[in-house]
């Protein structure tokens, strides 16, 4: 993909929704670095984002989380950003995406999400109740990712692959990413 001007791309969504994948394989289709949001926190904090939440509990997590996302807007572009699942639910993270990226929601369906994140021993709150917790906290945070979203990209069906290439396809529409 060849970039014209400056373009800085934040992965959002749930917890499985493939942001890891998905942003490597865009930064080896395009040659942009890609940073997940539990490397800029062992960056910035020196711990991972569940050793802050067992230690210093959620609230520090969160801002743990929030100071990524400031790191990640802070890369010159182009690059790609994972951004921590629950760093939408701050107004003042939401209003940072819309300012400094462009955003592409990745969005499952919460069983899908769910059967994917199981198996990652990094996710602090999947012992609050599994697919029961997924659905409602997706509930509560897919209106969020939805006002900040440029573009929505479902990862439930299909492949990682798929959806990365989808995303590159809408890219090209967009005249700083073209």
């Amino acid at each position: 993909m060849t970039v014209r001007g400056p373009c800085r791309i934040l992965l959002i969504g749930m917890m499985g929704s493939g942001k890891s994948t998905i942003g490597e394989l865009l930064s080896t289709a395009t040659g942009w670095p890609y940073v997940d949001n539990d490397e800029l926190v062992r960056r910035s904090h020196g711990a991972t984002v569940r050793e802050i939440a067992a230690e210093q509990g959620e609230d520090e997590m969160r801002a743990a989380e929030a100071d990524a996302l400031a790191l990640g807007v802070d890369l010159a572009p182009p690059a790609m950003v994972g951004v921590a699942a629950g760093t939408i639910l701050d107004p003042i993270n939401r209003d940072r995406m819309r300012t400094d990226g462009i955003v592409v929601w990745l969005r499952a369906d919460p069983a899908v999400l769910s059967s994917r994140a199981m198996g990652g021993d990094h996710r602090p709150f999947l012992g609050r109740g599994g697919e029961g917790w997924m659905r409602d906290t997706a509930a509560e945070r897919d209106p969020l990712y939805a006002s900040v979203a440029d573009i929505v990209i479902d990862t439930g069906a299909g492949s990682a692959a798929d959806s990365a290439a989808e995303i590159l396809a809408r890219l090209r529409t967009i005249e700083s990413c073209a």
